[in-house]
């Protein structure tokens, strides 16, 4: 009997890990065995986290990283890593490690070296709770017109009302500056083993209309992996915002996933790193 391939889905800021709900159901459809863990002291429900509220124990980047490494190692065959978000900047720190069979970041959150376009700047001038350091120490959340905003600005308002509802919890403020200050600090948490040949393939998935991470931070991030011979590859969506693994399109960005998956051959239970042309785009 075939061992099925794990697939380990990593949320970002302000989402429940409910959030991949859809998507462990397809891929365990497709043959995969999903593993959707939510982050350190994640409560179990979306309602549960909302109750919970601001909380002063709240998790670092790096604990993050070590949470996730820790489910990857605990898992009897090697995993495909898919991260969205902040998830997505935690998948590429895990595959430059060597941890994943392959890695899908879907609008991830900037890695080291990653010089911002304005438009981020404006977006975060709009987040009044980064501009108070005691909520590095508490959760920050998003109110519906953040959300709508930054989020789900490519969806009806309708939308964006019924996932904010669904979705959106209190996130850690910790993670929140470490992202968005220590991009290029010495000591960054955003720092990505950029140039590791040995990983797995690698998938870097933005939205046109982004505008929490602008589909320039994405290109620029795709950049940086072509001192890499192992498989760096980069798709662009037209019309699709920051909310695209939630909202009614996230059908067709699983099933480019899935067909990806196929076309680097990470469906397999064994599998061999693959190499190919230094960060190339995938057509389509």
């Amino acid at each position: 009997m075939v061992r099925r391939t794990p697939v380990v889905f990593i949320h970002g800021l302000w989402l429940h890990s409910s959030c991949w709900d859809a998507w462990t159901r397809r891929f365990l459809a497709e043959g995969f065995a999903p593993v959707a863990t939510g982050w350190p002291g994640e409560p179990a429900t979306v309602a549960e986290a909302r109750r919970q509220g601001t909380c002063r124990d709240v998790p670092g980047l790096d604990d993050v990283v070590n949470h996730y490494a820790s489910v990857v190692r605990s898992l009897d065959t090697t995993p495909v890593l898919i991260g969205h978000s902040l998830g997505g900047l935690i998948v590429q720190r895990l595959m430059g490690k060597g941890l994943g069979r392959s890695g899908v970041a879907m609008t991830s959150a900037p890695i080291k070296g990653v010089e911002l376009p304005s438009p981020y700047a404006e977006f975060i001038a709009r987040f009044p709770s980064l501009a108070h350091p005691e909520n590095m120490a508490r959760s920050t959340e998003l109110n519906a017109g953040q959300f709508r905003y930054a989020v789900a600005n490519a969806v009806t308002q309708e939308e964006s009302a019924d996932l904010f509802e669904r979705f959106t919890i209190p996130s850690p403020g910790r993670t929140l500056f470490e992202a968005a200050f220590t991009g290029n600090t010495r000591n960054s948490r955003s720092f990505v083993d950029t140039g590791n040949p040995n990983r797995g393939p690698l998938l870097l998935i933005s939205g046109k209309e982004d505008r929490l991470v602008p589909d320039a931070i994405t290109r620029a991030a795709h950049r940086l992996y072509s001192a890499s011979t192992a498989v760096t590859d980069l798709k662009e969506f037209a019309g699709r915002g920051h909310s695209m693994i939630i909202d009614s399109g996230w059908p067709m960005i699983a099933d480019y996933v899935l067909n990806w998956l196929e076309r680097v051959g990470t469906r397999a239970a064994s599998h061999a790193f693959k190499t190919g042309p230094v960060a190339t785009k995938v057509p389509g």
